[in-house]
């Protein structure tokens, strides 16, 4: 028995340790570490190839993803181009003239075109105008008076335009909410 001084006994403590548990010596693990030098030095050398791989495949990736984002602002960038040029354009032609409907058709067109550029990279705006206020797609600027009832609590006025790029929101709506 345990003396008052000593910690109880476990009977797993008096066996013998080369067996654990339940096992004999004959059902003990055959190869539970590496027995000779040779398979040590292999077991090092597959390690220190596997790390190296690694650290391979993390440099690799890390390059394609700079590249991606490369290739994707300039893709943006290409497609913005005409929109530029046609700035230029009509710069160039109603610098001279003394006609508002000139400049302002001009104005009208090279929108439209750079809006149609935007939506086919993705971009789409935020209909909020009359909507129920959303924390998640709105920022609230300031609290008016609602001009009727059915505008409480909901977005009276929109300050600037908020965006979807795909499904994520690309840049939240500016409003002013009825109270």
């Amino acid at each position: 028995m345990a003396d008052d001084n000593q910690q109880p006994q476990d009977d797993n403590l008096t066996a013998d340790q080369a067996t654990t548990a339940g096992e004999t010596a004959e059902t003990a693990p055959a190869e539970e570490t590496p027995k000779t030098e040779t398979e040590l030095a292999e077991l090092k050398d597959k390690y220190l190839r596997l790390a190296a791989e690694f650290d391979n495949y993390k440099r690799r990736t890390a390059k394609e993803r700079q590249e991606l984002f490369k290739t994707a602002s300039q893709e943006l960038m290409v497609a913005l181009l005409p929109v530029m040029d046609d700035f230029e354009r009509a710069n160039s032609y109603t610098k001279d003239s003394d006609d508002v409907n000139a400049v302002r058709e001009s104005i009208d067109i090279i929108y439209n075109k750079l809006v149609k550029t935007l939506q086919q990279k993705g971009l789409t705006p935020m209909e909020t105008k009359g909507g129920a206020f959303d924390p998640d797609l709105h920022e609230a600027i300031t609290q008016i008076p609602a001009p009727n009832e059915e505008l409480k609590g909901k977005v009276v006025d929109e300050v600037e335009k908020g965006y979807y790029l795909g499904d994520k929101v690309l840049r939240h709506a500016k409003v002013v909410l009825g109270q």
